[in-house]
Formats: structure tokens, C-alpha cells, sequence
């Protein structure tokens, strides 16, 4: 039996990562960068203005007051987008717009607020500020040759903007996972089947396939696998066409739990069977050649909380990310909370912050069937496998559950 800590080890040591795949710009939010981009251009690609107002030469309004005004002659007004041949000299000036490159012989921007045009032709400045003001050289934010990104980057919308500012209407990114679902069971029924109170739904499948696609895999839904081998054996060799197999039920100590050995039988070679963990003993993992293989339990609870503790993280870095786990922050807990030693613990939790801290209580029962109380918390309390009493006002650690639940990114149980 392992450790958590020691199956995870188990899990993510032989991590493969997926082969590269050249996607559009508009669809690769989410995605990881599988290569290094370096910059074709300069940005900005001149020198140009920040702000509207009027570019002119230093010497000439650095004594600039509104006790000592200076008046310059406005050669042009210079919009974005243009072309301007105008040099500028002693006295001179040029309207100019945000974004506008800046006319040979200008060092300075006056911002409009610290001038007067009445005058027809000219310009009056009341202050010139410092020298150099409200100029966007030519590459301050990239320059040709500049790694911008190393593969293992994120994408989010400020890389999908970078990327096109770099004219790239295309990424080489990590293919997703594909992830073969398999829930197993003579007692399962699916919601195209009658209802029958002898039965009990499918509600796996459709949790561990939308905690597959937020992991970043692609769920492929198997139908439901009866408690027979020659059935087992049927649905697991279609499993294991994809890159990874999560099955659920079956693989406890009962009659008809064919799992673990039909997985063999295929194959597949068990790295770990069963976990120090509550909820989620039952676990089974394996690999055929690099591909890996979970044997989950089949409590709903069981099955999610240990989906999120090893194959989440697992589908993840396959997918190129660098930091696959779930934060973990440290919280106090608002009400006594306790635990057997033996198995580490994870509580379904509600985090709160208010006070420059987080707060966390129970979210309702911790049945590993009571699926209602996952489905109201945004945490994982984690009671360490020594057990104890922790009253209330004692700090614990604290997994975060999805990307919408705010927390102070941090690592480890």
C-alpha cells in the first residue's frame, strides 16, 4: 500500500509528453507553447507617440512656464498609421497622435493639456517636462531575435495578443490527451436506460469526463462495462486505444472485481494497487508500455478525489504544463475538525477569505457517496496521514478545486 505522496511519484515519473500539434491563434487559449517563438519584427517598429499632443525638440521648450511660455511654428499634424518627412527644426513642431511614429529631429512629446493652439500656425507650451516624455522607442517592448516564448508556456489572452502583434496566426502547441472513460458495474444503468430504483446511475462517467476536459485531455465515453471479464476484456482493449485509461468501479476486494486482473491479463503492468487515502483507498495504476492506466473506485467521491490527486496532474503535464498540481493554501478552520491516523484525509471543504486570511469549514457530509457536498465545495482540506484533532481556529492546508475558486498559488499537502 502507498503513500500519496509516493503513488503520485509513481504516476508522474514516466510522464511522456504529447506530440506537437499546429493549431490557429483563435483556438489555442488554454494550450501549451511546444517550441521556442523568438521575434521576426520590432515592437513598437519606430519610434512613436504614447500620447496626443505635439512633438518637438528638447532645447527648444525645456525653460517652458506658464510665466515663461514658449511659442513654436506647427509644420503638420501627423496621424497614426503615417508617413511623415518632415525634419524638424529650431522653433518647429508637429501635431502628433497616439501612435504616430515621431518626426526626425523630435525628442519630446508635450502633452496637449500643457498647451495652447489658438494662434492658428502655432503652438504655445506652458511646461515641457522631462526630456524624452511620452516616447515609445522603436523594439522597448520586442526586438527582432528576442525570445519571447520557451515551450512549456501558457497561453492565455495576453500570448494569444502577443502572438498576433508578432503576425503568427498559428502555434505549435501539446496535442491533448485523449482519455478513454470506462465505468464498469452490473448495478450502473445510463440515462438513456429506464429508470430503475434497483439501479444506480451513471454519474462517473459525466463527472470524470468534465474533470477530464478541465484537466486539458479529450474525454472519450465508453459504454458502461458489466461485471464479466470477457465483457472487462472487450471495453479495456477499446480503452486502450487512447493515450490514457480511466476506468471506475471494479477494482476493490469484492466477488466480481475483475479489473486489476483483466488490466494484467492486457498487458498492463500494476505499479500500485490501493492508496493511503480517504476518501479513495481502492486505487489502481498501471502502464502498457508508456501508457498509463487508472483503476479508480466507484464511490462517486472516491472517484473524483482521486482523479483530482493522480490523474489530473498526469493529463496535464502530458499536455505540457509545467505546474500541473492544484494549489494548495494554508487556512483556519472555523469549526473542530478530526480524523483517524493511518490515511491521509481530504475533507470537502468551503474556502472563504476575508481579514488578509482564508477561512475554511466542512462542506456537509463526507460519505464517500454523498456527492452533494463535492458538488458545494471549491476546496479539499487535507488532514495529514498522523491524524489528529484540529479545533477550531487551527490552521490546515487546503487544496483549491478549479480555476474560478481565488487563492495564493503555493505547492505540496
Amino acid at each position: 500500500m502507498k503513500k500519496v505522496e509516493d503513488a503520485l511519484k509513481i504516476v508522474m515519473e514516466g510522464t511522456v509528453l504529447m506530440p506537437a500539434e499546429k493549431i490557429a491563434i483563435t483556438e489555442a487559449c488554454g494550450r501549451i507553447i511546444s517550441e521556442d517563438i523568438c521575434s521576426t519584427i520590432f515592437h513598437p517598429p519606430s519610434d512613436n507617440s504614447a500620447m496626443d499632443g505635439f512633438a518637438v525638440r528638447w532645447d527648444d521648450v525645456h525653460s517652458a512656464s506658464k510665466d515663461n511660455p514658449v511659442e513654436l511654428k506647427v509644420l503638420e499634424d501627423v496621424h497614426a498609421g503615417d508617413i511623415t518627412g518632415v525634419s524638424l527644426e529650431k522653433g518647429e513642431a508637429t501635431s502628433i497622435m497616439t501612435g504616430a511614429p515621431i518626426p526626425e529631429g523630435a525628442d519630446t512629446i508635450i502633452r496637449i493639456e500643457d498647451t495652447n493652439r489658438s494662434r492658428g500656425k502655432t503652438i504655445v507650451i506652458y511646461a515641457a517636462g522631462k526630456k524624452g516624455k511620452d516616447i515609445r522607442l522603436k523594439g522597448e517592448n520586442i526586438k527582432v531575435g528576442d525570445k519571447v516564448y520557451e515551450a512549456g508556456q501558457f497561453i492565455g489572452p495576453a500570448e494569444v495578443g502577443m502572438l498576433a502583434l508578432m503576425g503568427k496566426p498559428f502555434v505549435s502547441v501539446y496535442r491533448k490527451p485523449t482519455v478513454a472513460i470506462l465505468v464498469t458495474g452490473d448495478e450502473i444503468r445510463d440515462l438513456d436506460e429506464p429508470f430503475d430504483e434497483n439501479k444506480i446511475t451513471n454519474s462517473n462517467g459525466y463527472a470524470l469526463a468534465a474533470q477530464v476536459e478541465e484537466a486539458g485531455g479529450v474525454p472519450v465515453r465508453l459504454a458502461i462495462a458489466r461485471d464479466s471479464k470477457g465483457d472487462l476484456r472487450t471495453k479495456l482493449s477499446e480503452a486502450l486505444k487512447s493515450d490514457i485509461v480511466v476506468s471506475s468501479g471494479g477494482v476493490s476486494m469484492g466477488y466480481h472485481d475483475y479489473v486489476k486482473e483483466v488490466l494484467q491479463d492486457l498487458g498492463v503492468e500494476i505499479k500500485f494497487w490501493r492508496v493511503d487515502m480517504r476518501p479513495g483507498h481502492p486505487v489502481a495504476f498501471g502502464r502498457k508500455a508508456e501508457k498509463p492506466v487508472f483503476g479508480l473506485p466507484g464511490n462517486p467521491v472516491s472517484t473524483m478525489v482521486s482523479f483530482e490527486q493522480f490523474a489530473r496532474p498526469l493529463i496535464r503535464a502530458m499536455a505540457g504544463h509545467t505546474s500541473p498540481y492544484r494549489p494548495v493554501v494554508e487556512a483556519i478552520v472555523t469549526e473542530d475538525v478530526s480524523s483517524k491516523p493511518g490515511r491521509k484525509h481530504f475533507l470537502r471543504g468551503i474556502l472563504s477569505y476575508e481579514d488578509g486570511h482564508y477561512n475554511v469549514c466542512s462542506a456537509g457530509a463526507q460519505g464517500s457517496g454523498i456527492l452533494l457536498s463535492m458538488s458545494r465545495s471549491n476546496c479539499l482540506i487535507v488532514i495529514p496521514d498522523e491524524g489528529g484533532q484540529f479545533k477550531a481556529g487551527a490552521k490546515v492546508k487546503v487544496q483549491l478545486l478549479g480555476p474560478e475558486k481565488a487563492g495564493r498559488k503555493a505547492h505540496g499537502y
